[in-house]
């Protein structure tokens, strides 16, 4: 397999970051703040080798890279910020292309959303603050693409079928996709390049075809959302839910019943690239409106990567692409970095299934 892990970029200071949640605030914060919410729940985690690190770090990158390496990883998709014209968190993949180090593939994945915080208000109760709102203005395809033009032209950028590989967080928010796509593709051409291989991305497998449809050349699932729909999963955690309406406690799954969800009959199609997942835990972010997959173990996620594995085995090897949420995602819960209590033992899954 194909495997590209996710990359979140903010394990650094920023003066947005700073002005809207204090001072030195990045992704540890909520980490280290994060609460147990019921019986069993291991919050908060703590990172292991790698400690609570700066990203504008090389050595921390370099030591990243080469965990993945050793794991099977083929390389990283850094979230990407574009917000109308005005970047966020773009510092570490810049210094990673100026410098040229580490020498490890990776390619972007435009989370192309608002950022938005609950606040409460004395006489309307929580309500959604937009800290920076996404927008598509005028010209603005022309502005992003030649933005990313020096990403994609690295040499260590990620290719499928010879086309540097995006990955489009929600397409559905894309006022005009099918417009969009198509002058990136002319504008890619003009560069000199193939074309652009644009993945969309979607929580739900009914959304597969929809996607397609817009122009995308793959889709990648990550099935949580599939999860949360699930009749099963909902009698199976009916008490759970009932704690939810009324003690204010996160939703709970287990992640062994999970794994069947997880994966779909979708994954065997060509152009769906399926997702691991090792883990999740949404509260760091979200407290008690997270939503929890509790009781991951490293054998358990042996046997999902088996399952993903089965599914992309008949695929064109070009096409074997899993996406790995994530590589270091901690305040979802979504990680594979080593932490205190589980070491290496995900990333020796990994490697021992690839």
């Amino acid at each position: 397999m194909r495997v590209i892990a996710y990359y979140l970029p903010q394990f650094h200071t920023i003066p947005e970051n700073d002005a809207w949640w204090g001072k030195g605030f990045t992704e540890w914060t909520s980490v280290r703040d994060a609460k147990a919410l019921f019986k069993g729940h291991e919050q908060p985690v703590e990172p292991g080798e790698l400690g609570y690190y700066n990203l504008l770090d090389p050595a921390i990158r370099d030591r990243q890279a080469q965990l993945a390496h050793e794991a099977g990883i083929e390389g990283f998709c850094y979230w990407h910020y574009w917000f109308g014209g005005k970047q966020l968190l773009e510092q570490p993949l810049q210094e990673v292309l100026q410098s040229g180090q580490p020498d490890f593939p990776f390619c972007i994945a435009w989370a192309n959303e608002s950022w938005k915080a609950k606040v409460w208000h004395d006489a309307s109760g929580r309500q959604d603050k937009t800290l920076i709102e996404q927008t598509y203005p005028e010209g603005d395809n022309q502005r992003h693409f030649m933005s990313i033009l020096p990403i994609i032209r690295d040499k260590r950028y990620i290719h499928v079928d010879g086309k540097p590989l995006i990955v489009i967080y929600r397409p559905f928010q894309l006022p005009d996709a099918k417009a969009m796509i198509e002058e990136w593709q002319q504008l890619a051409v003009k560069a000199g390049l193939k074309g652009l291989y644009l993945v969309g991305h979607t929580m739900y497998s009914s959304d597969v075809d929809k996607i397609k449809d817009l122009g995308f050349d793959a889709v990648n699932v990550v099935r949580l959302g599939d999860c949360r729909r699930s009749k099963k999963m909902i009698l199976r955690h009916l008490f759970g839910l009932v704690a939810y309406a009324f003690k204010r406690r996160p939703f709970v799954y287990e992640y062994r019943a999970a794994m069947a969800l997880l994966s779909g009959p979708e994954n065997r199609r060509e152009d769906v690239f399926p997702s691991l997942l090792p883990r999740w835990d949404h509260t760091p972010r979200s407290g008690k409106n997270g939503f929890v997959l509790h009781g991951s173990t490293p054998e358990l996620f042996a046997r999902h990567l088996e399952i993903v594995k089965e599914s992309v085995a008949h695929k064109s090897d070009e096409h074997k692409v899993v996406f790995l949420k994530s590589w270091n995602e901690w305040g979802e819960g979504n990680y594979i970095e080593p932490d205190r209590k589980t070491g290496l033992n995900y990333l020796n899954v990994l490697k021992e299934g690839l």
